[in-house]
């Protein structure tokens, strides 16, 4: 059997934000001034899906351009040698912002006119909903990290995608006119996706507990 090629586990955003980050390293750029930028780019998407209308295709766009730079900040951070704890917590705290408000922005814009329909006021709830699931998500992985180590939360590269990459999903659907079935499945399915996560968490604890 061929041995493995150095990407063979490195799904494809981050094959990309490593050549890009390697283009960045031969600049001033810093990882946390790459960081928030993409808050700033986040935001920008979070205001424009907010709008409604045919502003949301232009907002879904910056949305999965937001995603992707929260594996450049750290990659550029590795190949400078500028790792730092605060750097690692701040690319947490970036990529919760960027997520939470992408959602809440395109619950928002959905809620009279937009291309995609409008969920009347179910769209704020549902995009809430979505959101502080997601950040709870998050949040309880990032204690699993703390309590044991970064392996306990890596994922699984398949065919060179991420679990997480299905957020990138966001912009085909705005674009095919389908934000609306896609906030109100986030909406729903994000927050019972926790519940999984939670009981992993708790599993992966008394497992820990019983081998001490």
């Amino acid at each position: 059997m061929a041995a493995a090629g150095p990407n063979a586990a490195i799904a494809i955003d981050q094959r990309i934000a490593r050549r890009v980050a390697a283009l960045l390293a031969r600049t001033p750029a810093s990882p946390n001034g790459v960081t928030t930028a993409s808050i700033g780019v986040g935001l920008a998407a979070a205001l424009l899906l907010a709008r409604g209308d045919a502003w949301i295709h232009l907002g879904a766009a910056l949305f999965m351009v937001a995603v992707w730079m929260d594996h450049v900040d750290g990659e550029l951070a590795r190949q400078t040698g500028r790792t730092s704890t605060f750097g690692h917590y701040f690319d947490h705290v970036a990529a919760m912002t960027n997520y939470v408000s992408g959602f809440v922005g395109a619950g928002y814009g959905l809620r009279h006119s937009a291309p995609d329909g409008a969920l009347g006021d179910w769209g704020p709830i549902l995009g809430i909903s979505a959101g502080l699931a997601v950040a709870a998500i998050m949040s309880v992985r990032l204690h699993m990290e703390v309590r044991d180590g970064r392996d306990s939360v890596r994922q699984t590269v398949r065919r060179g995608f991420e679990i997480e990459d299905t957020l990138y999903v966001l912009a085909p659907i705005t674009w095919l006119g389908l934000l609306q079935y896609f906030i109100a499945a986030a909406g729903i399915g994000a927050p019972v996706f926790l519940l999984y996560v939670v009981w992993e968490s708790l599993r992966a604890a008394r497992r820990a507990a019983k081998d001490s």
